[in-house]
């Protein structure tokens, strides 16, 4: 609760303070020890013989304007350990946590003086802080893709002050969940079983932590979180009415009449409450292509292709034009990269007993662009003429359908319905299979699933894919993981767990599952042909900032050198030949992937991302009396009422009275050196 004084000294301070006054008063009293002289006349002596006339405790002391300016010093010190403020937050409480979104949309410039959201934030903090007495403690918590410990709890102001100077914006999109749950580690005490009694105990003593996230609310619901002794508050930043415009997504294709050039596609959406008439220019390494203007309904998108003709290979940049009258409140996503690369014709070999539907999705138009596919019953797979081209690096894919081969190929693989035979697969994946599973969840940042929808499956059963260390899963169902990918020395090997086209042991053919009537199942059979066959690995514009990124590069060096927008440059050692990952992708922009002197690979980071873009408060459906007002959080079972995004931090006057207690020690240091008298 707000109040007017706010103290900041114990008892003993106080006590030695309030001895300052009756000590001032005592210097003006004290006799002062002096050596008689003698002199022919008092004439010239007047100021010497009043001056005696104060060293006699009984007599009245006589005016001093030094006296009284020292009495005015002192008050106005003691008056600012007192703190005076009004209006605004005030801190309740012994332990803080201050979370603060540092995330893409928090570099939006609609906050308070037209300052960015995250500004706003750090002087909100700082104002909290300043207020904190010597008995609290607080802690600073950086969110956007990832939380940060900036600063762990302390009651030290100075180094507070300092971490929140250290706070730098991010082109990252938000993830509160893991910030909450590094906040709940420190405030919530873990407990420990005594193995004999089956007791669980506090590791420390139970101690309410008030937690203050300062976010735009940018992002879903948290759910299945328990807030245990956090007292959460939500301080909205930002305003209503943000207008943006965003490059939401931009990518290159192959010309649909003419597959031998290739097409730029850009997408602009409006943020805004009106529709907005915007120029958007492509370079190619900083080259102007060519421009179009784009008309945009309010809130809706519109969308342009550059043709490329005679361009084969380079960094693709694109950049929006706003109009003059527009406010533009977000910049980081006006611009946009892509990779513009030679395209070759991979090689792949499909090894089937007989699938139709699966042959058909690899012989569309489309798909015979990407790849020269060629198919092959599994009969080959113990033949001599087989086992010697598999040694090879012929094919770019092979795909094993229902079929395991006697050892691993020299190319990529992508197993249906089996396992691979490979120690570390086996070990890891249960051969029992799983029926009626439902798929809940896949990794749509991996370009083999890359703008699929995959939830409205139907799967009779599968095997349960499991991919040994180094691997990553893929498609995770209610009874288990259908799908994964790990590395292979220079390769990677796929594995779906399920069949799409099963054998009854009468030897008729069965579908097992239902993909192939969803859009999704040509979609994902053209992204395989892209990924392994088609080089995609380098023209990827889809990755977000701060992500991993894993991507094949040419060769097999020990030793690679990644050159970030910014010119840094970081050296990698891969751990797998051929193959990168590589974390530090905060920065928005083309990375290029250099081996010595010798550009291998490219990449480009993009935030991409509605949610970001987007940057007007959410407002509260059931608002009253047609208020405007911020929605509210909802974590776990809490919902966490946002206050008033106007609303003002707690305002002090311990700062301009320590500077006028100043201004008077000054004053009576001159008027005692000029023996100025009253």
């Amino acid at each position: 609760m707000d109040t007017l004084f706010r103290n900041s000294l114990g008892p003993t301070g106080w006590l030695l303070l309030g001895l300052v006054p009756p000590a001032i008063f005592a210097l003006y009293f004290l006799k002062l020890k002096r050596q008689p002289i003698e002199v022919p006349s008092t004439y010239l002596w007047h100021r010497v013989i009043e001056d005696l006339h104060v060293n006699s405790l009984w007599q009245r002391l006589r005016r001093s304007l030094l006296l009284l300016l020292q009495l005015l010093m002192v008050g106005l010190a003691m008056l600012a350990l007192l703190r005076p403020g009004w209006q605004g937050q005030a801190l309740d409480g012994q332990r803080f946590i201050f979370l603060i979104d540092h995330s893409a949309s928090m570099s939006a410039t609609d906050a308070k003086d037209d300052v960015s959201r995250l500004d706003e934030a750090k002087q909100r903090v700082a104002s909290l802080i300043e207020q904190l007495d010597s008995d609290m403690s607080a802690m600073i918590i950086t969110f956007a893709e990832q939380p940060d410990v900036v600063q762990e709890f302390t009651n030290n102001k100075r180094l507070l002050r300092e971490a929140l100077d250290r706070i730098e914006p991010s082109a990252g999109q938000t993830d509160l969940r893991g910030a909450l749950e590094l906040a709940d580690g420190f405030a919530n005490p873990e407990r420990v079983m005594d193995e004999t009694t089956d007791q669980a105990f506090e590791v420390t003593e139970q101690q309410d932590v008030e937690l203050y996230i300062f976010s735009d609310g940018r992002f879903p619901s948290i759910e299945d979180f328990s807030m245990g002794n956090l007292r959460p508050q939500f301080l909205p930043l930002g305003s209503f009415e943000g207008e943006n415009l965003a490059i939401t997504a931009f990518n290159t294709r192959r010309n649909e009449e003419r597959p031998n050039l290739q097409q730029a596609f850009v997408q602009v959406a409006n943020f805004s409450d009106a529709e907005q008439t915007t120029v958007v220019e492509v370079h190619l390494d900083n080259r102007l292509l060519d421009a179009a203007e784009l008309t945009i309904p309010a809130g809706e998108v519109a969308s342009s292709t550059f043709n490329l003709s005679g361009e084969t290979e380079g960094s693709l940049h694109a950049k929006l034009d706003a109009p003059r009258d527009f406010n533009d409140r977000l910049s980081l996503d006006n611009e946009a990269f892509a990779i513009l690369s030679k395209r070759s014709d991979g090689r792949v070999l499909l090894v089937t007993p007989g699938n139709t539907t699966l042959e058909s999705a690899l012989a569309t138009e489309r798909a015979n662009r990407l790849a020269i596919v060629d198919k092959v019953s599994t009969d080959v797979l113990s033949t001599a003429d087989f086992k010697t081209q598999a040694q090879t690096d012929f094919y770019d894919l092979i795909i094993f359908d229902q079929c395991v081969p006697e050892f691993m190929p020299q190319a990529h693989t992508l197993f249906v319905g089996r396992i691979p035979p490979i120690d570390s697969w086996k070990e890891k994946s249960p051969t029992e299979p799983i029926y009626g599973p439902q798929i809940i969840d896949w990794q749509r940042g991996h370009p083999l699933l890359n703008l699929l929808e995959l939830g409205n499956i139907q799967i009779a059963d599968s095997l349960q894919v499991r991919p040994p260390l180094g691997g990553r899963l893929l498609i995770d169902s209610t009874l288990g993981p259908l799908m994964a990918i790990a590395p292979r020395d220079r390769y990677e090997d796929a594995v779906l767990g399920f069949e799409i086209v099963g054998t009854e042991p009468d030897g008729a053919k069965t579908f097992n599952t239902d993909w192939p009537r969803k859009h999704s199942f040509p979609g994902f059979w053209l992204n395989v042909l892209e990924y392994f066959a088609g080089n995609a690995g380098a023209s990827l514009t889809h990755n977000p900032p701060g992500r991993l990124v894993e991507m094949r590069v040419p060769g097999s060096a020990e030793q690679l050198e990644v050159e970030a927008p910014d010119g840094s440059r970081h050296t990698i050692t891969p751990e797998q030949p051929g193959r990168l990952e590589y974390h530090d992708t905060s920065q928005l922009g083309v990375y290029q992937v250099r081996e010595g002197s010798q550009v291998k690979q490219r990449f480009a980071v993009n935030l991409f991302a509605r949610d970001e873009s987007d940057i007007g408060l959410r407002v509260r459906k059931d608002s009253e009396d047609g208020l405007q007002v911020v929605e509210s959080l909802a974590i776990g079972y809490v919902d966490v009422d946002a206050q008033s995004p106007t609303s003002q931090v707690r305002r002090e006057l311990w700062k301009p009275l320590l500077i006028a207690a100043l201004l008077v020690l000054m004053l009576e240091w001159y008027i005692y050196n000029r023996r100025v008298y009253i």
